[in-house]
């Protein structure tokens, strides 16, 4: 990717599932019934789309970046207009860096130990790949994946979140890692 380029809708719309991701894991609480992920993911990529000249960056981890910059804001703008509040930096910044930290625990998931540091586009195409995988897991199984893996929840946690026996979400988790290992072998090929 090189400085401006085409920065069309198929080249954003790669990563709609990804920031669907994002924006599932870090929408508030308060919010998860207000508002829809994918609205929210639909305004990013309009605004990336409409402000696609001011991308500055030559790489797709550069543009990840950009797009979960966008994404932060977007979720800080919806945060705001819910709960009546003025604009605060600070929000924003710490939805940032949370952002970041998922994207950084979703790529050490994808990580080979002997991976070259060379392999870095490789790794970002293998990140949309699993985002792409985890949108076609059942719910329950999803959100049991995203809870502990991503999100770094303990299984008495994630237990209690789903309102499920620690036995279930470990049925869960190992049944979504079988289908998610299928889903990602289907789409290496």
């Amino acid at each position: 990717m090189s400085e401006g380029a085409s920065l069309d809708g198929p080249a954003l719309e790669r990563y709609r599932a990804y920031l669907r991701l994002l924006a599932r894991l870090h929408l508030s609480p308060k919010l998860q019934g207000k508002l829809d992920p994918s609205d929210l993911v639909q305004q990013t990529l309009l605004l990336a789309y409409q402000h696609r000249d001011q991308f500055r960056g030559q790489s797709e981890a550069e543009l990840g970046a950009w797009l979960r910059t966008i994404l932060a804001n977007t979720l800080a703008e919806a945060d705001r207009r819910f709960r009546g509040r003025t604009r605060a930096v600070a929000l924003e910044r710490s939805l940032e860096a949370e952002l970041e930290a998922s994207s950084s625990r979703l790529e050490a998931w994808l990580i080979d130990e002997q991976s070259a540091p060379d392999e870095q586009a490789v790794r970002h195409e293998r990140l949309l790949r699993l985002a792409d995988a985890l949108d076609q897991l059942p719910e329950d199984q999803r959100k049991a994946v995203e809870l502990h893996h991503l999100l770094g929840k303990t299984m008495p946690e994630v237990a209690r979140e789903m309102e499920r026996s620690r036995e279930a979400v470990a049925g869960l988790l190992f049944r979504a890692l079988q289908k998610l290992r299928r889903l990602l072998a289907s789409l290496d090929t």
